[in-house]
């Protein structure tokens, strides 16, 4: 939203000529101004449009402001909207505090002095163009986190194959030559025999850590045996690399699920297995892979330490940020819950099919 654009600015009062003087005493902050004789209008009105304030009368025949209040507060795009009661007396206490609790920010007594109508109005007003714009940016910046992990892992996906294939076969082909030079080295030429078979030995080491380079970028078995072959592999290299034990508990082979989306949970099940490994002080891990209807369950639980408080906010929280965005990317979610001595507990939703 840019800074001069106009916002929506609800009066709701069931006189008419107050809903007029309303329009113009309001008139030249030049917002869009709407009118709502009843709360039940008010109410429809809300149903369909983004507010920046909700100016309210109290007393009203049928559903008063009180009532108005509440259902307001009760519907999800009006929940957050500001609203300042108006009436035509001073009320007792009990009365305001009323409107307080139903969600009221403020409660102005007509006749109402129109610098402080205008200004507490252009407060609200500002702070709708504010909240739209950061609302504004936050779409971009989840767009474009979005995009940065679909070209990495397009260039993962790129580089792991060029590795394995490109310097896969040189490798392969100079192990060849190693090998024809070594048949037709005589059995006295004894130094060099076993240089030759230094060689090749250096050959088979080069060659299995292209394999595991490869294989970090892009693991084959996700792309060849599909999602549940490639976290049980996941689970057996990471039981094997860190001594922690890992029970799985995961279903027959899931047809028809997209790249992207059996990418995302495989990525996401790989930063929990390495947020384990680094903080968690655990001994045993819990895997859980489940179809449920239209979403993949990933539940992981570990015996470990926890997650404290601070943990959440600090840096350690990059990684869990990182999860939640690849799932919310699908239109999935991560739910983290840990108490800190009795182990951490990650429950990662995606849709099975978008």
């Amino acid at each position: 939203m840019d800074v001069g654009s106009k916002v929506n600015v609800l009066l709701v009062d069931d006189e008419p000529r107050n809903l007029f003087a309303l329009r113009e005493l309001l008139g030249s902050l030049k917002q869009n101004l709407i009118s709502a004789p009843s709360g039940e209008e008010a109410l429809r009105v809300a149903l369909k449009n983004d507010l920046a304030v909700i100016l309210l009368d109290v007393r009203m025949p049928g559903m008063d402001g009180f009532e108005t209040a509440r259902m307001l507060r009760e519907r999800e795009r009006s929940r957050l909207t500001p609203i300042v009661f108006l009436t035509a007396a001073a009320e007792e206490m009990d009365s305001v505090f009323r409107g307080y609790e139903v969600g009221a920010v403020d409660y102005l007594i007509k006749p109402i002095v129109p610098e402080v109508l205008k200004s507490k109005v252009s407060v609200f007003v500002d702070l709708a163009r504010k909240s739209a714009q950061l609302a504004e940016s936050e779409q971009k910046l989840r767009a474009l986190a979005a995009h940065l992990i679909s070209v990495r892992e397009e260039e993962r996906a790129h580089i792991a194959r060029e590795i394995h294939d490109e310097l896969g076969q040189v490798l392969t082909g100079l192990k060849m030559e190693v090998a024809w030079l070594a048949k037709r080295l005589n059995d006295d030429q004894k130094p060099l025999l076993e240089k030759t078979e230094s060689m090749g030995q250096l050959i088979d080491t080069t060659v299995q850590t292209v394999r595991k380079i490869s294989t970090g970028l892009r693991p084959e078995v996700l792309d060849e045996m599909g999602l549940v072959a490639a976290i049980g592999w996941q689970a057996k290299e990471f039981q094997k690399r860190t001594g922690i034990r890992c029970r799985l508990n995961l279903p027959g082979e899931i047809g028809g699920l997209e790249r992207e989306l059996s990418t995302t949970m495989f990525r996401v099940f790989q930063e929990i297995l390495t947020n384990v490994a680094r903080h968690s002080r655990a001994t045993r891990v819990d895997v859980d892979l489940k179809n449920q209807a239209k979403n993949l369950v990933l539940e992981v639980n570990d015996n470990g330490v926890g997650i404290s408080n601070g943990e959440h906010n600090g840096r350690r929280s990059l990684g869990l940020l990182g999860m939640q965005e690849r799932a919310l990317r699908v239109g999935g979610e991560v739910n983290i819950g840990s108490v800190p001595g009795h182990g951490t507990r990650v429950v990662v939703t995606i849709p099975a099919v978008r």
